[in-house]
């Protein structure tokens, strides 16, 4: 039994939940996200909340609960709130700049690194060090930012390279005579 499909999901106002047979779409004022259901799990809609329930007892039913559960709800906040990853860029010379639909990195290279921009994900620079990837695609956000940072992940010697904000990079120390 998934203690997180049990949970009711609260749609927010200004965000528009509607089912048609084995989908589900919702709407909000940053996107429209839509997600076709698991054949075992079904999805009811009373007031301003979402309950999702498996159709029979099984063990994978109640997964597969817990999972669209959590999949619908991140469709709910990202369409209301929407998702946002930032990176930092660790380096001497280590720049990036965002314009039109692509990003354009100095990391190092003999040459520059043009990074597309994806459809419904934005990429902005505040300052030529720091990334900020946003969107109402949770998974979308996740992985465009971690398409950037393998262009150089950071390295543990001096630390150098493209880092989320909240990673800790553990430094090793270097070799002795």
């Amino acid at each position: 039994m998934s203690r997180i499909a049990k949970s009711p999901i609260s749609v927010a106002s200004g965000v528009d939940v509607s089912m048609s047979g084995d989908t589900v779409a919702v709407k909000g004022p940053k996107g429209r996200m839509e997600i076709t259901l698991h054949r075992l799990v079904g999805v009811t809609q009373e007031g301003g909340q979402l309950t999702i329930a498996p159709k029979q007892e099984s063990k994978e039913a109640w997964a597969m609960a817990g999972t669209v559960r959590a999949l619908i709800n991140n469709m709910v906040n990202g369409v209301s709130s929407g998702f946002q990853r930032k990176l930092d860029l660790v380096g001497v010379g280590y720049r990036a700049q965002a314009s039109g639909k692509s990003l354009s990195l100095s990391l190092g290279f003999s040459h520059p690194v043009n990074y597309p921009i994806p459809e419904g994900i934005e990429i902005a620079t505040p300052t030529p060090t720091e990334i900020l990837v946003s969107g109402c695609d949770k998974q979308a956000v996740g992985q465009v930012a971690a398409e950037i940072r393998r262009f150089r992940p950071p390295e543990p010697y001096k630390g150098k390279g493209i880092r989320y904000s909240d990673e800790v990079v553990v430094r090793k120390e270097a070799k002795k005579k």
